[in-house]
């Protein structure tokens, strides 16, 4: 008896057409939504210290308004585990819709607010929308574009991942200075509006697979334990020490139901999380070259701003204006590096950007209160962003051309939760550093005193202040050597990504799920 024949394979285009760019512009508006708003509040937090105060009262304390933040990051990392299963239990196109719509709601209340409780809480809700538009993003995109075109895809959704953290200031300041803080968040409704619009005209229906039950205990386990661990990590440099209780017990308790939820996750057929992925070498190399890349790279890049403004005296405008050669630097080279990941071995890619970001820390090492914009800054911030642009949606494209088309929901939720962490880790790391450089240095602490106390700064002096910026300076130096001495370990894993063609797996499914078919 002759055996039924499978499912004729989606026949994919090999060039970026129309149709294809139909449904990047979908995403990428949503990832511009996302990513900018977690960059263009943090230009606002002297605003709001401020604009919530009491009547008359003293300004509000950085740690509390920070809490806007860190309350949208919190719900990001809580929302991302459910999405691989609400993307086939809903079908990806309803679901993003959902998403856009919570994250248009939340903006919204958000300008709103009249307290900062209040502000916080709508940004929880805000998160909650967010949270689930890049690793859906990630999924419409790699299964539009089939293995012969993820590289080039990917590269168009890597824009705004990698210039978010440099336009969103710049616009932020852009807005609170010509209108006022609560067009930070009313900017987001037009093109919430346009999205969702955009996504019901240019995305294709998927076909729902509710099949899977709800993995209620590993949700039980992972959103609240991750959400508590990041929460601890985000707590270090205000407490400055790790010994914090604040710190350690929220810290601790989350990497305890992290553990739980890893033992538990090899049970249920279809977990929360399907860590089964990482039997898969090549995903398992790219996830940890990306978690040391994230770590290294977002939390050396937090330092430049502020070097920027606490060292050169510049404002968070003008900061934000002189990062902008990095950005250009990353959309030279990620178009590039996205066309080469589809015709070449990533483990011949990615090296070469890390080398470039390596590089380029290891000379911000150098940096002076007196060093040159143009004749050395600049040029070090731009071959960084070459770097950037070649390395991290290289990454992401050679972990998700692994998989299958049923795993790729999956997989871009565990690569996104990988993001998060990374970041949130080097960014608490670097900033950990940072303090305890400063602190064994008064002198170079006096400077932060004196912008805000004309009285520090009488009681320094002009000689005495030169020389504490001269102190400073040597302190941003001596943190820029840390996190590029963990920029350098990232080349390490990277020795172990594929050197050699391996195939796409997106089409190897037995029974397919109805493919994004373009027409």
């Amino acid at each position: 008896m002759t055996a039924p024949a499978a499912p004729a394979a989606p026949d994919y285009p090999d060039t970026i057409d129309a149709a294809v760019l139909k449904i990047a512009g979908v995403v990428v508006l949503g990832a511009i939504m996302s990513i900018l708003d977690i960059t263009v509040v943090n230009i606002a937090l002297t605003k709001f210290q401020t604009e919530f105060a009491e009547p008359g009262g003293a300004p509000l304390l950085y740690s509390t308004v920070a809490w806007t933040v860190t309350a949208y990051t919190l719900a990001l990392a809580t929302v991302i585990p459910l999405t691989g299963w609400a993307a086939d239990r809903f079908g990806t196109k309803r679901l993003y819709i959902m998403a856009v719509v919570l994250f248009t709601a939340g903006s919204a209340l958000c300008a709103t607010a009249g307290s900062i409780e209040v502000l916080i809480g709508y940004r929880v809700l805000q998160g909650l929308g967010g949270g689930m538009l890049m690793p859906l993003g990630m999924t419409i995109m790699t299964r539009a574009a089939g293995p012969a075109r993820m590289g080039r895809l990917m590269a168009v959704l890597g824009i705004p991942m990698l210039l978010g953290p440099i336009f969103g200031p710049i616009l932020g300041g852009w807005l609170i200075d010509n209108y006022s803080w609560h067009w930070i968040f009313l900017i987001n409704v037009p093109i919430g509006i346009v999205a969702v619009a955009y996504a019901l005209w240019a995305l294709p229906s998927d076909a729902p697979e509710p099949s899977e039950s709800f993995d209620v205990v590993g949700m039980l386990l992972m959103s609240p334990g991750l959400a508590l661990f990041l929460y601890g990590v985000s707590s270090i440099p205000g407490e400055r020490t790790v010994g914090s209780a604040k710190v350690l017990v929220p810290g601790l308790v989350g990497l305890a139901m992290i553990a739980a939820f890893v033992v538990y996750s090899f049970r249920p057929k279809h977990p929360l999380l399907d860590l089964r992925l990482f039997s898969n070498r090549r995903l398992t190399v790219a996830t940890i070259t990306m978690f040391l890349f994230g770590a290294a790279f977002f939390g050396g890049l937090l330092l430049v701003p502020q070097y920027l403004q606490q060292v050169r005296g510049e404002t968070p405008l003008h900061a934000a204006y002189l990062m902008v050669p990095q950005g250009v630097g990353a959309m030279l080279t990620m178009p590039v590096a996205g066309a080469l990941a589809d015709k070449l071995p990533v483990g011949r890619i990615v090296p070469f950007g890390l080398l470039l970001i390596t590089g380029g820390m290891f000379a911000l090492t150098q940096v002076t209160a007196e060093t040159s914009y143009w004749g050395y800054l600049i040029p070090v911030l731009f071959v960084m962003g070459l770097g950037m642009g070649g390395t991290m949606m290289p990454i992401m494209t050679s972990a998700l051309k692994t998989l299958t088309h049923h795993q790729v929901a999956r997989g871009s939720t565990l690569l996104n939760i990988t993001q998060q962490i990374a970041s949130s880790i080097g960014v608490a790391v670097i900033s950990v550093v940072f303090t305890n450089y400063l602190t064994a240095s008064p002198t170079a602490g006096a400077v932060l005193a004196a912008q805000f106390d004309p009285a520090v700064k009488e009681q320094l002096g002009a000689q005495g202040l030169a020389q504490a910026v001269s102190e400073l300076a040597d302190v941003y130096g001596k943190t820029f050597l840390i996190a590029a001495i963990l920029c350098a370990t990232t080349l390490v894993a990277a020795a172990f990504l594929p050197r050699r063609h391996e195939s796409s797996h997106l089409l190897d499914d037995e029974a397919p799920a109805a493919p994004v078919v373009l027409h």
